[in-house]
């Protein structure tokens, strides 16, 4: 087999020297005075209604779009005035309960910006009554822009009136979303980011809060009578409301013989995070374990809390022993266990607090699991409060969750989305498979805000047929569940990550790119099982078949474009017999109050050969607007993976796969090109990870020919030896006692 390859070397950067370009139709489109009134209108109602307002200084305004609207073609002429651009005004986003989805984008405005904009549109309408007889065309606009009609109208500039036109094209109505959710116990809500903290608008709506109630400036928690005063006096307010209290589906273990179970004392091996119900300090493990009880020392505690957590612990200290058909190669691992709920139930919200307190007072963990999971369905146009500070640690501290994709019963048998925190976009979200390769009865489904693909990967986690061994306190016992699919994927993040020393982003990329194979899989079954099933054997992760060469980059994006045209690929009779496969992580900030629009940054990858100086993309990558193509947004969502913080690309091994023409000297490049959805410069600086996969479509090794020319072409290159690292890592975790 084929070793994995470390490529270091130098990645180009450069600024992007497109500019937007004047506002412009679709071609072959209008917009009438009639919808321009009707717009017109709707602004006018919001400002009746924003001057009998006393509790907000502004007014939030919905504009609803006729699709799912691309950041470029939001309104830029409306909601905006002077420096302050509509975009910096968004604080949430969704999408309509339609068949076809559309975009409801809220701004939060100052009073005077939107008596602006009804200003706007008077002057619009007027002009296009006057001119252009009640209705203006994209040739009309074209000629406007090139000068062959002359501008010449008062009442509004040229640049303004060109983007009300386009703004009116794109937008259906502005109206006021209200939530009138029902929840019968205590709700975490999140109300739009106005200049009023959420502490100060409960206090003037009559509900007065303890800081234990407050999450932050926009989020707290509230009781169903609070909930109902609230919905009663000022609905709008409410952008996302979430059930606090979730149960734990119930978990069945079947009990077997208490065999002796022995292990070794532990030494230098990694340790892993556990966030979960109790530990018990008596298992045969348990030298293995730090313990810590987070709950209240009132709450009394009965045996079921100490099986789920005792259970997972189990898996990650010494799931190859339990488990030999599972053993994975990847040796023992120590943990540190958080017990911060029963076996029951558990508050979201409590949680939310004692995560990030955990994980910032155990900076030296790097891989952390959380077997937890909520019974009710995520909703389809935000996410999860959990999931959410999830993916702000991960973007603020260079660590990584494990998260189980959550169960259903096996019972039933109707399609269920994930609950929570499976949707968290930059932990890797682990659902379950049984040993025949099928995803098990009791597996949720994704995607999370409608296209982001979770769960990520799959794994062995047991199903009627053939259980998972777990030790519990009164001794061994079979489970099934994604709970204990999870943490075998925990076991081989640390072992990439702290023993062979791989970024997260790149250990990541190698666990999916592991998962994915040369076939096409449909849409519906990557929602059940993610990316692919992982291999048992951490071997299989880090060696591949002799007619493949797999190497991995990594890389940090400065400006706009991050690239390499230096890639040299094999050639054979000027051609290149190989296909192609890649696989992007990186782990972006994230915005909940932008609702669907969560990301804030878009990495977007391209690979293949270089042809006159550009990347001809192994997925026919369209996004780009350079090559003068453009897609709707909605389509490069769902087959380009836009906003997707995982990218995989690949090329399909087919029968009488040919051989590709090769150009410009045999190079390949791979091209990052970033994007932001808001104002602030998140990508900046960024790190991103990429696992490339190489196949001879003719089953020649042809590995040391491209170690060869890369050497060559000035690449550094490191054959990543497992016993190398190993004993590298013992070495550094060596104690070294100084005499006195």
């Amino acid at each position: 087999m084929n070793n994995l390859l470390q490529l270091k070397g130098t990645f180009e950067q450069k600024s992007n020297a497109s500019r937007p370009g004047a506002p412009e139709l679709p071609v072959k489109s209008e917009v009438s005075v009639e919808h321009l009134k009707k717009l017109k209108e709707d602004l006018k109602k919001l400002k009746e209604f924003w001057n009998k307002n006393e509790i907000l200084k502004g007014a939030l305004v919905s504009v609803y779009y006729k699709d799912v609207i691309a950041k470029t073609r939001r309104i830029s002429g409306t909601l905006c005035k002077g420096t302050k651009t509509s975009n910096s005004s968004i604080v949430g986003a969704k999408f309509s309960s339609d068949l076809r989805k559309k975009h409801i984008i809220t701004h939060y405005i100052d009073r005077d910006i939107l008596n602006e904009s009804i200003e706007r549109y008077e002057c619009v309408i007027k002009i296009i009554e006057e001119k252009f007889d009640g209705i203006i065309t994209s040739e009309d606009i074209s000629k406007i822009n090139n000068k062959t009609i002359e501008y010449t109208y008062e009442g509004i500039a040229k640049t303004n009136f060109l983007k009300i036109i386009v703004d009116a094209h794109y937008v259906e109505k502005f109206s006021l979303v209200k939530n009138y959710e029902e929840f019968e116990e205590n709700t975490i809500i999140t109300l739009y980011k106005t200049d009023i903290k959420a502490e100060k608008l409960m206090e003037a709506l009559g509900i007065n809060l303890l800081s234990n109630r407050i999450l932050d400036d926009t989020t707290v928690l509230l009781t169903p009578d609070e909930l109902s005063i609230l919905k009663q006096k000022a609905p709008y307010l409410i952008s996302m409301a979430v059930s606090d209290i979730s149960k734990i589906e119930k978990i069945e273990f079947d009990f077997s013989l208490k065999n002796k179970m022995v292990i070794p004392k532990p030494q230098n091996e990694p340790t892993i995070g556990v966030i979960d119900t109790m530990f018990d300090k008596n298992v045969y493990f348990s030298e293995w374990v730090e313990f810590e009880n987070l709950l209240s020392k009132d709450i009394e505690l009965n045996e079921k809390d100490y099986e789920h957590g005792t259970a997972v612990s189990s898996i990650i200290v010494d799931g190859g022993n339990l488990n030999p058909e599972l053993d994975d190669g990847c040796g023992r691992f120590k943990v540190r266990h958080f017990g911060v709920t029963t076996g029951s139930c558990f508050s979201s919200f409590s949680i939310l607090r004692s995560i990030n307190e955990i994980v910032t007072a155990n900076r030296d963990i790097k891989v952390w699991n959380l077997s937890l999971g909520s019974s009710l369905e995520i909703h389809p146009n935000f996410i999860s409060p959990e999931a959410a500070i999830l993916d702000k640690i991960q973007y603020e501290n260079d660590v990584l969750f494990v998260v189980s994709g959550t169960n259903k019963s096996t019972d039933d048998s109707n399609k269920k989305i994930i609950g929570a925190p499976a949707d968290s976009i930059n932990s890797l979200v682990v659902n379950s498979v049984n040993f025949a390769n099928n995803p098990t009865r009791y597996s949720r489904s994704g995607p999370v805000l409608s296209f982001f693909t979770k769960p990520d990967i799959s794994y062995y986690g047991g199903d009627k047929d053939k259980k998972i061994r777990v030790f519990l306190p009164n001794g061994e016992a079979y489970v099934s569940g994604t709970s204990f699919a999870a943490p075998w994927i925990a076991r081989k993040m640390s072992y990439l990550i702290d023993i062979l020393g791989l970024s997260r982003e790149v250990a990541k990329a190698l666990i999916i790119n592991s998962s994915t194979g040369w076939d096409e899989k449909g849409i519906e079954k990557s929602f059940l099982i993610g990316h692919g099933i992982v291999p048992i054997k951490i071997e299989d992760i880090l060696k591949t078949k002799n007619d493949e060469i797999t190497f991995v980059l990594s890389g940090i994006s400065e400006k706009y474009d991050t690239y390499t045209y230096n890639l040299p690929i094999p050639v054979v009779k000027e051609k290149h017999p190989f296909i192609a496969k890649a696989t992007m992580c990186y782990f972006p900030s994230c915005s909940r109050n932008q609702g669907v629009d969560y990301t804030n940054t878009e990495l977007d990858i391209y690979f293949g050969r270089i042809k006159n100086d550009k990347i001809s993309s192994i997925n026919n990558n369209f996004q780009s607007l350079d090559e003068g193509n453009y897609l709707y947004e909605g389509n490069a969502r769902l087959f380009f993976r836009k906003w997707d913080n995982v990218k995989h690309i690949k090329e399909i091994f087919k029968k009488g796969t040919r051989a590709k023409k090769a150009y410009d000297k045999g190079m390949w490049g791979i091209s990052v090109k970033t994007k932001e959805r808001l104002e602030e410069k998140h990508g900046k600086g960024i790190k991103f990870g990429i696992v490339v996969t190489l196949k001879e479509i003719d089953g020649v090794n042809r590995i040391e020919d491209f170690i060869k020319h890369c050497s060559l072409r000035g690449w550094l290159i490191n054959k990543l030896d497992v016993v190398n690292q190993i004993e590298i890592y013992n070495i550094a975790e060596e104690i070294i006692e100084f005499d006195e």
